[in-house]
């Protein structure tokens, strides 16, 4: 099976030879893939250099001429470090455009601190009218790509991982799927992007509810309220980035509603040593055994 990220050069390539309106702009990250693309597309298919925050300014420029930009690095690169030109070029020019990460929150734990960006999801959070997607599968990665590239001006974060889930499931850019329906009373777990298999594996057995996430900003508070149940509600957000990015938002969807909201993610505390993506899951508690533990005391 591709990867996710070598399913995004293989799309954005067809995309852009079927829609003129298309740009790609790049930071020297993945330009092998797109070398041809730019020989057929030179005036739509530019590389920066190690450049970032001239990556999304020029993105910024591109929409403004009416073109609808994809622009693309690492997430830490892409939303971190040229967080000024994101809010402004996009946000205060009032344009629209597409960014897509690679290497999510510690997906290549080889390059270290400086490529993981476990808090860009709640940087996003900071700004206003952006939708943000997690596929946890290269097949809901491809959907989710073509329907921000056909998304009119809108502004769409798309996070791409390393990370997959054995079997892709429907996504429509829209709701929360429901994937296993527990009684009344239980409670709810939201499983966003890469982490759904991890979570159901966690949840084998137990009463409870689990949604299924790959569109995360908007929250989808219509889906939450309709997996509570009428008594007090304890809800669980497992979520491939910083721990506790959506408590928020799930705190206000269920604001008349009693109930409890437990954030589980990515630590904040930096992991120093290397090792593999396994040991950072793990280390992070969300593999299986580490989620089955910390949900069911919640639960309790």
């Amino acid at each position: 099976m591709d990867t996710m990220r070598e399913r995004f050069v293989s799309v954005t390539s067809r995309a852009l030879d079927e829609d003129p309106r298309l740009a790609l702009v790049l930071a020297e990250i993945t330009m092998d893939g797109f070398r041809p693309d730019r020989q057929r597309h030179p005036e739509r298919v530019i590389n920066v250099g190690i450049r970032e925050q001239l990556l999304v300014g020029v993105g910024g420029g591109l929409a403004l001429t009416g073109l609808r930009p994809i622009m693309h690095t690492f997430a830490s690169f892409l939303v971190e470090r040229p967080f000024e030109q994101v809010k402004l070029d996009f946000g205060h020019q009032g344009t629209g455009g597409v960014l897509v990460s690679a290497s999510a929150s510690y997906d290549w734990p080889a390059g270290g601190f400086t490529h993981m960006a476990p808090g860009d999801v709640a940087l996003m959070d900071t700004l206003d009218g952006w939708t943000v997607h997690v596929p946890g599968h290269p097949d809901e990665a491809e959907a989710l790509l073509r329907h921000a590239y056909a998304a009119g001006d809108d502004k769409v974060y798309v996070r791409l991982s390393q990370q997959s889930n054995a079997a892709p499931r429907p996504v429509d850019g829209l709701r929360f799927r429901t994937v296993r329906e527990g009684s009344a009373e239980a409670g709810v777990v939201v499983a966003a992007g890469p982490l759904l298999d991890n979570v159901l594996a966690a949840t084998a057995g137990l009463d409870v509810t689990v949604l299924y996430a790959t569109t995360v900003r908007p929250f989808d508070d219509a889906a939450l309220r309709d997996a509570v149940g009428r008594a007090t509600t304890d809800v669980v957000l497992v979520e491939p980035y910083l721990a506790g990015t959506s408590t928020a938002a799930a705190a206000q969807a269920l604001c008349d509603v009693p109930h409890r909201v437990l954030g589980l993610g990515v630590g904040r505390a930096e992991l120093r040593r290397y090792g593999t993506l396994e040991e950072h899951t793990a280390a992070h508690g969300l593999d299986p055994h580490s989620l089955r533990e910390r949900i069911g005391a919640f639960l309790r």
